[in-house]
């Protein structure tokens, strides 16, 4: 009985040798399948990369360092159609001094457009008639007659938009300035 006892020990000796072996086999088969599988990775990390440089090198000689391809003809005839505004023109013709150290006598007459159809602006722009005098006045009070130049009349009509919208009118809101008169004079 002993005999049979000492031979299942070691039948199951080998079989828990033979389980061991395989499993070191398993382990190791995934050990030396780690370097291969990194290997794949850095390549395909590597393809990736030189893909992406060759799309930006050719993106850029083909935009040629950030030149449009699309070609504007300079007599591009298609005007959109502008909105049209109503009209504010009650401020009147408004005289002030530049604060030039000779100072220059500018006449304005300047009008608001607003909104077509807006009759709360109206009524706004109506109710605060003697604000928007004194507002045109000051504001051209505090400029230079080089500033009341032409050429800076955009400039000049679009600061006059902001700050109406922003310090004087409440609802209502300019859209444009037209000045019928802008004259600076030396005195």
């Amino acid at each position: 009985m002993s005999d049979n006892h000492e031979d299942l020990n070691m039948e199951s000796g080998e079989a828990s040798g033979e389980e061991g072996a395989s499993k070191k086999k398993k382990v190791s088969g995934l050990v030396a399948l780690l370097p291969t599988l990194l290997k794949f990775v850095a390549i395909g990390l590597g393809a990736l990369a030189f893909i992406v440089t060759v799309a930006v090198v050719t993106f850029n000689i083909l935009n040629k360092g950030g030149k449009s391809q699309t070609v504007i003809p300079e007599n591009f005839s298609y005007i959109g159609t502008r909105p049209q505004y109503s009209m504010f023109t009650a401020i009147g013709t408004v005289r002030a001094r530049t604060k030039d150290p000779t100072p220059y006598a500018v006449v304005i007459d300047m009008v608001i457009g607003y909104d077509l159809n807006d009759n709360a602006a109206a009524t706004e722009l109506t109710g605060r008639l003697y604000e928007l005098r004194d507002f045109v006045r000051s504001y051209f009070s505090s400029k230079y007659a080089a500033e009341l130049q032409p050429e800076n009349e955009a400039r000049l009509k679009q600061e006059i938009i902001e700050l109406l919208n922003t310090r004087i009118l409440n609802t209502a809101k300019a859209r444009t300035i037209l000045f019928n008169q802008l004259d600076a004079m030396e005195m």
